[in-house]
């Protein structure tokens, strides 16, 4: 199949390995930022295969893991109201809020629906006039045009028993908080392939300078990952900085237009929390204000619900690239996926779930 098994192939793989064994010279940290990238590097062993020279770190790429816990609750509250009918992607069902998760609010007879497109849950409003129908917008800027749209739909069609609870966030201002860190160790960067697919790898270009650090845009197959990290080990050993990319076939410049264009009509960017990160200026996408009548926050009065997060939970040193998964005390013993106590552990892009499901693999 074009564009899948050929980056899949071994003995590219191998040959470009036996490559990066050749230009390292020194020992260098890499994060990938994308939790989707993450799996790929330990279900296919990447980590294992390279240099013990190079270390990969783990980025906060995942949107599950970065939705703050307050989002968390306030989901929470407003899906257990009886005339809510609460719809979300899967992924997020399962993760804890302070002591329950969506799944516990379904069956304690809430009405929480798994929608495959926000577009679903706006056909759910339709067709159930008599119900306040809410969406869960969370992710990065993948998931901003499509959130977008829906909330641009509504309000054409007038359909006013419909909202959605925003947690967008963007890579950026979180790739400028890592590096602006006393404790941060990352040399370069994997950048996520399908944000710059939508965005762009213009907007890193700044970040590259400023911190002088290389930044490479690149897939997510194995033949993907290892060419992306070649690329930023041939820049560490050079001295340069700078954004390559290494994803030609699905990334420009410039991005897509039309998508940036209808994120910026829906939203505007304000201030947002991150789970485990905490507050970052300027990292999150708001409604405009045209567009207020359609925030659960406001419409359901849950914008003061706080939490608190566990203190046995190490997942905020994970995903800034401080603690591997199997360095937290906690992971695979008061914290799994039957018992998790950060999304990390039970998204399907969440690093603890990578070493939960590879790395423990007999």
């Amino acid at each position: 199949m074009k564009y899948i098994d050929e980056y899949r192939d071994p003995q590219l793989a191998l040959k470009l390995l036996e490559e990066i064994r050749r230009k390292t010279a020194r020992h260098w940290s890499i994060m990938e930022i994308c939790g989707g990238q993450t799996h790929s590097i330990i279900r296919n062993g990447i980590d294992q295969l390279l240099p013990d020279t190079i270390e990969l770190v783990h980025g906060p790429g995942c949107p599950v893991c970065v939705t703050p816990l307050e989002s968390i609750e306030r989901a929470l509250a407003i899906a257990a109201r009886e005339e809510v009918i609460f719809t979300s992607f899967g992924d997020m069902l399962r993760v804890p809020g302070n002591a329950r998760d969506l799944f516990m609010v379904r069956s304690a007879g809430g009405d929480v629906r798994i929608v495959f497109s926000p577009l679903d849950a706006l056909q759910i409003a339709r067709d159930n006039p008599s119900k306040e129908v809410v969406f869960f917008a969370v992710g990065f800027e993948t998931t901003a045009p499509a959130n977008a749209m829906v909330v641009w739909q509504a309000a054409r069609e007038g359909i006013e028993n419909f909202s959605v609870l925003v947690s967008q966030v963007m890579v950026p201002p979180a790739m400028r908080a890592i590096l602006s860190s006393p404790e941060n160790r990352v040399q370069g960067f994997l950048a996520a392939g399908h944000v710059c697919a939508v965005m762009g790898y213009e907007e890193y270009e700044p970040i590259a300078r400023e911190f002088q650090v290389p930044i490479v845009p690149t897939g997510f197959e194995p033949v993907d990952l290892l060419a992306g990290i070649l690329k930023t080990i041939e820049l560490l050993e050079e001295g340069k900085s700078g954004v390559v990319n290494r994803y030609g076939r699905v990334v420009s410049r410039e991005g897509n237009p039309l998508a940036r264009e209808i994120i910026m009509k829906v939203f505007e960017v304000t201030d947002r929390q991150w789970r485990g990160l905490g507050p970052i200026p300027g990292s999150g996408l708001g409604l405009r204000r045209e567009f207020a009548s359609f925030d659960a926050e406001k419409r359901f009065q849950v914008t003061n619900i706080c939490a608190q997060e566990s203190p046995l939970c190490m997942s905020g040193r994970v995903l800034q690239g401080m603690l591997k998964p199997d360095g937290c005390p906690a992971f695979a013993k008061e914290c799994t996926p039957e018992h998790p106590l950060g999304a990390t552990m039970v998204s399907s892009e969440g690093a603890c779930a990578a070493y939960y499901n590879y790395h423990l693999t007999p």
